[in-house]
């Protein structure tokens, strides 16, 4: 199995990759409550933050794209200023002024929650529906972990579904708290510390 940062050329298939990762997410999946218009909706957030990301080469994927992960690297953020001045009207063109101001107070929850200590923070991982099953995520995440601890660093991630904490304790995660969403969903706040050898 191998593993490559993202190229320009990838987009798509990223997008198309999160959009089934996340189509029935109890977190994600409600956020856009159309359920026919979901996918196209979504697939609108999944494409800024997976193109933002990319400047950073931290965009990972399965060879095919099958899967992939999005990393901030300490230091980043997930938007540009001007991508994040212009986010409102952003998801309000794709996906109506209501579902742009849940998708605004989910952000504005992560946002407050992510630690002031220097860390990679892992905002997306998923793999194509089409695909799940055959530890491509698993796998994927393992290879980043590896690369972030080459640098002994700390990790950070939002778990908005407790089916994946098993997971993410596996790879050396532990719960560091919990915050509510403005639909009443809790998501569960996850800390690897950096590698120390």
């Amino acid at each position: 199995m191998r593993f490559r940062v993202s190229v320009p050329a990838d987009l798509d298939s990223i997008v198309d990759v999160l959009t089934t990762a996340f189509l029935d997410d109890p977190l994600w999946g409600p956020a856009f409550p159309d359920r026919t218009a979901r996918p196209r909706q979504a697939a609108a957030l999944w494409r800024l933050l997976a193109r933002s990301a990319q400047r950073y080469d931290w965009v990972w994927v399965t060879d095919d794209v099958e899967a992939a992960a999005v990393w901030i690297p300490p230091g980043g953020a997930e938007l540009t200023p001007e991508e994040q001045d212009g986010l409102a009207a952003y998801l309000t063109e794709a996906a109506g002024p209501d579902v742009a101001a849940e998708v605004l107070a989910i952000f504005a929850a992560f946002e407050h929650a992510h630690p002031s200590e220097p860390h990679f923070y892992l905002s997306l991982l998923g793999t194509h529906a089409d695909h799940r099953g055959r530890g491509l995520g698993t796998a994927l995440l393992a290879d980043g972990l590896a690369r972030v601890d080459e640098q002994r660093r700390p990790v950070h991630l939002e778990s908005c579904n407790p089916v994946n904490d098993p997971l993410y304790r596996r790879f050396g995660f532990e719960p560091s708290g919990t915050f509510v969403v403005p639909c009443g969903h809790v998501v569960t706040t996850m800390w690897r510390p950096g590698a120390t050898s």
